[in-house]
């Protein structure tokens, strides 16, 4: 059954959403970054009312169905001419099932439809996994940033992007 992409709008959704993030991760997270930053991110990023003040400001999030059951997760926001990927993430249990590609087409029909001419993204440097999913989708390192989110937690990431010809 192919997978639905359902826009994050109602507060029920919202805390659905942070329900679902919450859990993913503490499934993904604290062997890359630690439990205690984890925890801090999930509340500053990914909490209910950061996930509503995200939308309230352009955001669009999405909630990933499969057969009806929330999958996972995506949030962007139209940016410059381009498409920000600031969330995609995916349950344990539903990892290698390709529902990042599925989403990455999903994401091409929105560029195409906005006349968008990339995607970028941020990604922890230590997230090599993930890495290579987003390289095996098109996408290439373009930079580094470290960025300081407070409390002595900084976000030590690649910056990756996938580039259209001619838009998406």
């Amino acid at each position: 059954m192919p997978l639905t992409f359902e826009p994050v709008t109602t507060p029920a959704q919202i805390k659905e959403t942070a329900k679902l993030a919450e859990k993913i991760w503490n499934e993904h997270f604290p062997k890359i970054i630690g439990q205690d930053q984890t925890d801090y991110m999930v509340e500053k990023f990914q909490s209910a009312q950061a996930i509503a003040n995200q939308i309230g400001s352009g955001y669009e999030y999405f909630q990933i169905k499969k057969e009806g059951c929330a999958v996972g997760y995506t949030a962007i926001e139209k940016q410059n001419g381009s498409l920000f990927l600031s969330k995609l993430y995916v349950r344990k249990q539903n990892r290698g099932e390709h529902i990042a590609t599925e989403a990455i087409a999903f994401l091409k029909e929105i560029c195409a439809e906005n006349n968008l001419s990339k995607i970028w993204l941020t990604v922890n440097r230590n997230n090599t996994n993930t890495i290579e999913i987003y390289k095996h989708l098109g996408f290439e390192i373009v930079r580094t940033q470290a960025a300081d989110i407070g409390c002595g937690f900084v976000m030590d990431d690649y910056i990756m992007e996938i580039v259209f010809d001619n838009k998406c």
